[in-house]
């Protein structure tokens, strides 16, 4: 009896190995797992982060042709202002040339 007592715990060992090892294996199996999700994540961000770079770079660039386009709507309206001035100058001579 003392013999199958021995063999009985000897067998429930090595069953609680093999339990063991393959829990082991599951947990590895889950790293690597969570490895490769963490890397993908991370490209994710980096890529992420670049797209918020180009973005307000953008931005910025519009910004300044706004600024370009505001100075050259100003530029306009101060010329067309002195192209009315000049034409009502022509026109006074023009009058004044007619009358006498």
């Amino acid at each position: 009896m003392n013999k199958k007592v021995q063999t009985a715990i000897k067998a429930s060992a090595i069953a609680m190995i093999v339990v063991l090892a393959s829990g082991c294996t599951s947990v590895e199996n889950r790293l690597d797992q969570l490895e490769t999700k963490v890397g993908l994540l991370e490209q994710e961000v980096a890529t992420a982060n670049a797209s918020a770079a180009n973005a307000a770079a953008a931005q910025q660039s519009a910004e300044a042709a706004q600024a370009t386009a505001d100075e050259a709507l100003a530029a306009a309206a101060e010329n067309a202002a002195c192209c009315d001035a000049t034409n009502e100058k022509i026109d006074r001579m023009f009058q004044r040339s007619q009358s006498k």
